[in-house]
């Protein structure tokens, strides 16, 4: 069987991929009355007089709802909430195995953008966070802002940050390997949804130099048939005021991202680059392949798939994101919490270990998830 065959038999067997369990004794007598009537109604008061308690005396100080819509589910596109389920569960699966948090996957069957931010802003008071999932762009960015203006709790849309989290350490690492400094390189991003506008925005923000961001149309124009949030980012970025097609773009460029589709990039564009960077992380078909992105003269290659060196994952950020957030009780995840998540996971490959194929930690590295988390603590006080 190959592995979606394996995955399938999986789930049957198991029937889903997480569970709850239960912390309190609940043997005798006793134990039914102290975990639930009559004495949970003293909690229950505490929390009515000081709402903060609700974190400490319940669960709520360590659960993440994942959401999503179904709308943008990895590769699948638009499949719907209940087909976005097993994708959710994962999710829920990684927070806890790598970062010891509670996820309870939620799939809201709409696609009313309104209908969304109440719906994830009604059941908010049982989270400590929310991590939005798998939405399409643009309506994510609305999403994301206004459940950020209406909750008291972090919002965070990984798609977007974690992939910029992870991407901006690992180009961190791959700019000290190849002698770079980051003011003074300059990096195409091909790509303009929701990853590629988080990804160039920290990049631009944690001090690269020269951002030139592509779409399907080539190089965004901000004059061009744009949504908002890509006119936004061109307005900012491409200083240089290079246009055309992909292939202009990346000549002469230190570093290419790609957080699109695959074979988008050919060996022949990568030659007309400078010793690049080449970060093609579209799944489960790159950019380009590594194997022809070496032989046209990249000097590190990263990709999204686990059978090749530097392999750029959102699970290195999220987990710990969300753990120090939970654990400083952070009403949102900033700027600074992001640019310090990166460099804090760019730390965790020792100088003598940084080369062309090390550039990032293993997601089954010890620690990353702490390290990440205090660096989010830091930030935050």
């Amino acid at each position: 069987m190959d592995v979606y065959e394996k995955s399938l038999a999986l789930h049957e067997e198991l029937g889903g991929k997480i569970e709850i369990s239960v912390r309190a004794p609940l043997e005798t007598r006793e134990d039914l009355s102290l975990a639930y009537t009559p004495g949970v109604a003293r909690p229950c008061k505490e929390i009515q007089a000081d709402y903060g308690k609700s974190f400490a005396l319940t669960r709520r100080g360590n659960t993440v709802a994942v959401v999503t819509d179904g709308s943008a589910v990895l590769g699948l596109g638009d499949i719907g909430a209940a087909a976005g389920m097993p994708v959710m569960e994962g999710k829920c699966a990684l927070f806890k195995r790598f970062g010891g948090v509670d996820a309870v996957p939620i799939c809201v069957d709409s696609r009313d953008t309104e209908e969304i931010i109440r719906t994830v802003h009604l059941i908010s008071k049982s989270f400590g966070g929310i991590n939005l999932e798998d939405i399409s762009a643009p309506r994510c960015f609305e999403i994301e802002a206004r459940l950020k203006e209406l909750c008291d709790v972090p919002v965070f849309h990984d798609d977007q940050h974690g992939t910029a989290i992870v991407v901006a350490a690992a180009m961190l690492n791959a700019a000290k390997v190849t002698g770079r400094k980051p003011e003074d390189m300059r990096i195409v991003v091909n790509g303009a949804g929701s990853a590629g506008i988080a990804v160039s925005k920290l990049l631009r923000d944690i001090g690269f130099g020269e951002l030139t961001v592509c779409d399907i149309g080539g190089v965004l124009d901000p004059q061009g048939n744009i949504n908002p949030a890509q006119r936004e980012l061109a307005l900012t970025v491409n200083q240089s005021g290079i246009r055309g097609t992909l292939a202009d773009a990346v000549r002469g460029a230190d570093a290419f991202v790609g957080v699109s589709v695959g074979k988008v990039l050919t060996g022949g564009m990568v030659a007309t680059m400078n010793k690049p960077i080449i970060f093609a992380m579209a799944n489960p078909t790159p950019e380009i392949t590594p194997e022809e992105a070496l032989a046209a003269g990249a000097a590190v290659v990263g990709t999204g798939r686990s059978d090749y060196p530097n392999q750029i994952n959102n699970l290195l950020a999220f987990p710990g994101i969300f753990k120090g957030a939970l654990k400083c009780r952070a009403k949102a995840i900033t700027e600074e919490m992001k640019h310090a998540a990166a460099r804090a996971l760019a730390a965790l490959v020792p100088p003598s270990e940084l080369s062309p194929t090390k550039i990032i930690p293993d997601v089954f590295a010890e620690g990353v998830a702490d390290a990440v988390a205090q660096a989010v603590i830091d930030a935050a006080k």
